[in-house]
């Protein structure tokens, strides 16, 4: 939430800040600003809207022209409606901040600053840290100490970058559980929330720890504790190219996202699996791990969530443990009961999500085994979980997650083998056989997924003009149904809700109207002809149904409006292209309605505040 970009070196500073604003937009698009040094003054441009918005009042005031030492930020509201006021950069003549994360006592902070003479202009969180780091710097004369002295004060989780007016030429960073990385180039120096705002000009970085304090200079970079020890970081190379994170040509992040999906998936199985069978031994997962597993507790927010449920119905039915799945944002407040033989597995994409975070160090504090799941490489939850997997699916631009959940599902069908295998529930034989099917079919059934493009988008225009749309399923079609719904409610705003099928007439029915539209998912053979009858009862009350079947489903043309057919795969591993169907329609309706499709209004991609 929220997009931090600093640079510091020869060339034009606002031309690189902007740039990386551009880049970061995914993170938080109602308002941004650039605080630059420019003909030895401390000069700031800031504009609500999006980034183009503050390009075209650089452009036209000309105050920075010149600067090669800035800050710029995207935000994401949380204090304060989006304004030109409350936009970042926030401070004074003598220092200007930009902040990600909430301080969650800028009341009493800011009572104690009136108290001693400083006034505010919006309504942000920030403009408290910017003054308050002031006023620790008019006692302290000192800036790293100004900053640690405010990093002591500051209850929540930030990331800031400042400038000191009277140090124009070096960018300072703290943080506290928000993100925030370092990059290092030849003969400049970079700060921002994530590596796709400087690829264009490095891949190398150093990821600043919690409680961490950077000073930055064009050639040189000080990382320093708490107590102003130094503090050695490994220098981390990107292992994308900056193309990764441009759209090539395609109309959205989102639709060129749901394309890389296929290569994902084999990049990410590829590390983990030999002789044709799940290996996690390089992540620490041995098999005697593994093997005394009691109950697996998937803990996540969202998306990722929606990927626990299907983790869950995969490790039950090939391991048959017992396994939880919880928002993380209720999980940290329900006392869970947990022990050493228990493992809990944290999904993010990110590896910042501020709940699952949370939820991480509660599980780590009751005794149990914790294993992240996550994207980025060095991030905070990949840190501390005491193992971590990497999916490897690249840089996802676009707020609604597509190649991240569908590169997560796949891994957790992976891990479910390998367990199953640990546990003596599979044969090297059987797991071999799942092993095959996952790496060497999926990925060809996914692109068969993507071929069926324009029968989907046929599809949507069914659905494009209503306000209204239910989502139903049983087993794991229901857990899709959900990822379905959110995907479609996110972008395109329609109130869309999933619903277990077999619960229809325990309530939900009264809401089946005439030409009220529904989705109906049934893959699953043992639960087809259940699925069937559901869809006779939303009919009989006037329903418009679109069903998503698998190929020589019985009577499928004769129960829809519209039927769309699975390419033919494994049912255990249906899931997978399924919720490729579902991102290309929810994409479908969105681009029919003429939505913003990777900026969904009131959304950030990374969600680090609680």
């Amino acid at each position: 939430m929220c997009g931090i970009t600093g640079y510091v070196g020869a060339r034009e500073a606002s031309e690189v800040i902007l740039q990386g604003l551009h880049t970061l937009e995914y993170r938080g698009y109602d308002s941004a600003g650039i605080a630059a040094f420019a003909n030895g003054n401390l000069a700031v441009v800031k504009a609500v809207g999006k980034v183009q918005n503050v390009e075209e009042k650089v452009k036209a005031l000309g105050t920075l022209n010149g600067a090669h030492c800035g800050i710029g930020h995207t935000r994401w509201a949380t204090h304060g409606a989006p304004s030109d006021i409350n936009s970042h950069p926030h401070g004074n003549e003598r220092i200007q901040i930009v902040h990600n994360g909430i301080i969650e006592n800028y009341a009493p902070l800011r009572a104690m600053l009136q108290k001693n003479g400083y006034t505010f202009v919006s309504e942000t969180d920030t403009e408290v840290a910017a003054k308050l780091i002031d006023y620790h710097y008019a006692n302290c004369h000192d800036r790293a100490d100004a900053l640690i002295a405010a990093m002591r004060d500051i209850v929540g989780s930030y990331a800031i970058a400042v400038l000191f007016a009277d140090c124009p030429d070096t960018l300072y960073a703290i943080r506290k559980d928000n993100p925030l990385i370092v990059g290092v180039g030849e003969g400049e120096s970079f700060v921002a929330s994530d590596i796709a705002a400087v690829l264009r000009y490095t891949k190398n970085y150093y990821q600043l720890g919690d409680h961490q304090l950077a000073v930055v200079t064009k050639d040189r970079v000080s990382i320093l504790d708490m107590e102003k020890t130094p503090v050695e970081h490994e220098l981390l190379t990107a292992t994308w190219s900056i193309e990764a994170a441009e759209r090539g040509g395609y109309a959205h992040f989102m639709i060129k996202e749901i394309g890389e999906e296929p290569e994902a998936i084999e990049k990410t199985l590829r590390p983990r699996i030999k002789d044709m069978l799940p290996c996690f031994e390089e992540e620490g997962l041995d098999d005697s791990r593994l093997a005394g597993i009691k109950s697996v507790t998937f803990v996540a927010c969202g998306t990722a969530m929606h990927a626990g449920l299907v983790g869950k119905t995969v490790i039950e039915k090939l391991c048959r443990v017992p396994v939880n799945v919880e928002i993380a944002s209720e999980f940290r407040y329900n006392d869970p009961i947990l022990n050493k033989d228990d493992l809990v597995v944290i999904i993010s994409q990110s590896g910042e999500t501020a709940d699952s975070l949370a939820a991480l160090r509660l599980a780590k504090e009751k005794g149990a085994y914790t294993l992240g799941i996550v994207n980025v490489i060095g991030s905070t939850i990949a840190r501390e979980a005491d193992d971590v997997i990497y999916t490897w699916a690249g840089p996802e631009i676009s707020v609604a997650s597509t190649k991240a959940y569908t590169v997560q599902i796949s891994l957790l069908y992976l891990l479910s083998i390998r367990m199953a295998l640990a546990m003596g529930k599979l044969t090297e034989d059987a797991a071999r056989s799942y092993t095959r099917t996952l790496y060497e079919d999926m990925p060809r059934i996914v692109r068969e997924a993507i071929a069926l493009e324009d029968e989907v988008a046929e599809a949507a225009a069914l659905f494009c003009d209503y306000e209204d749309l239910f989502f139903i399923g049983r087993g794991i079609d229901y857990h899709l149904a959900m990822e379905g719904s959110l995907k479609l409610k996110e972008i395109s705003y329609i109130h869309s809700e999933a619903y277990a099928a077999g619960e229809l007439k325990h309530g939900t029915i009264s809401l089946i109207t005439e030409d009220m539209p529904v989705i109906a998912l049934a893959t699953t053979s043992p639960l087809y002809e259940k699925m069937i009858s559901n869809i006779r009862e939303v009919k009989a009350r006037g329903a418009e149904v679109l069903l998503i079947t698998r190929e020589g489903a019985k009577d499928a043309a004769d129960e829809a409006k519209k039927v769309i057919y699975l390419p033919n795969c494994s049912e255990l591993f249906s899931a997978i292209p399924l919720a490729t169907i579902l991102q290309l329609l929810a994409y479908h309706v969105a681009a029919k309605r003429g939505c913003d499709i990777d900026k969904p209004r009131n959304l950030a991609k990374s969600v680090t505040v609680e």
